[in-house]
């Protein structure tokens, strides 16, 4: 029987014996390698839901993680024992968005690591054959963990289009805010500000390129003489939105990727009103897959300075309390369920 972490509601997680279910069609049976553990996991501890998705019965989140191959998958060349990523993304593939192309917008998607549905952070788990990711051979567990989280800011920077040499702020330096600052430097944006309230971040922001880090979006906003023309938020404030807004000149553009805590924006309306902002909400993300390994292969973005705890599976809920109450020296976490 294998063992798994559970969250049961707000602020309660656990270590219990795992009881996994029956393969269906489609699916391959993986041994769990990594798991990163994400902002989202997150709000399920603190929260014990985002918005309408709430925890009803004890839920097994992860829904970044690599693993090895417990059977080969002849249709897509790959062998058993073969190092994958997976793409926690299941969507219908026939409502109007995912026609559109919009798969990350299916309303009808099976999430691996949502509620409902159980995610990864546990030693075995069946995954749908088609959302297997093949990884080029010099990729390890940790490439294949950060490929998800690394899409996300991908996308994000797709939406935000940002323009050559424009002058960026990112709010926010958690792993995907740093993901993100990573991209625009290496997609040809300009100047980079960036803000967080923890000390480390800012640390961190400044060793992966950020050209000028503060403490708060005021800094961002004298820096710039009264905002820059793009501005990507990427906390969990409820405050973020407020402050994206105001750090952002009149006819700017806004992407919104952060989950804000309590599933709430604290806005005032004139200053968004007025600006005449082009405002863009990132959810999940695209195909971007093949992209984000391509990005991971060429070196053009470090995943590896930002993973900050690599733990076993009984330290995680400790490790879920010390990320909620924003201890020091935390960035990015990993939770090794199979040591390679």
């Amino acid at each position: 029987m294998s063992r798994a972490l559970f969250v049961d509601g707000a602020n309660k997680a656990r270590v219990a014996q795992f009881n996994l279910r029956e393969g269906r069609a489609g699916e391959v049976l993986m041994d769990v390698a990594s798991v990163g553990l994400c902002g989202s996991d997150l709000h399920y501890f603190k929260d014990g839901g985002i918005g309408a998705t709430v925890i009803k019965e004890p839920f097994v989140p992860g829904h970044e993680f690599g693993g090895y191959l417990c059977e080969d998958v002849e249709e897509l060349g790959l062998t058993r024992g073969q190092l994958v990523a997976v793409d926690p993304n299941k969507a219908c593939g026939q409502c109007d968005w995912c026609r559109e192309g919009h798969h990350n917008l299916c309303p009808n998607v099976e999430f691996i690591g949502a509620p409902p549905f159980d995610g990864a952070m546990t030693e075995r788990i069946w995954a749908p054959r088609s959302q297997l990711v093949a990884l080029p051979v010099s990729f390890d567990a940790l490439d294949a963990v950060m490929l998800e989280p690394l899409g996300v800011a991908i996308h994000a920077v797709k939406l935000a289009k940002p323009r050559m040499l424009e002058r960026v702020a990112v709010l926010g330096c958690g792993s995907i805010g740093l993901l993100i600052i990573q991209v625009l430097k290496a997609t040809g944006a300009g100047q980079v500000l960036a803000c967080d309230p923890l000390a480390h971040r800012r640390a961190m922001a400044e060793r992966i390129g950020a050209d000028r880090v503060g403490e708060t979006a005021a800094d961002l906003i004298e820096w710039s003489k009264g905002g820059c023309p793009l501005v990507m938020e990427a906390t969990n404030s409820p405050f973020g939105f407020r402050d994206a807004v105001t750090a952002t000149r009149i006819g700017g553009r806004v992407v919104l990727v952060g989950i804000p805590d309590g599933d709430i924006y604290a806005l005032p309306a004139a200053d968004a009103r007025r600006r005449g902002l082009n405002i863009k909400f990132a959810r999940r993300m695209g195909d971007v897959y093949p992209l984000a390994i391509e990005f991971l292969a060429a070196g053009k973005v470090d995943v590896r300075s930002i993973v900050t705890h690599r733990i076993g599976l009984e330290e995680t809920p400790g490790v879920l309390t010390a990320l909620a109450e924003n201890a020091p020296g935390y960035v990015k976490v990993l939770v090794d369920l199979k040591r390679t």
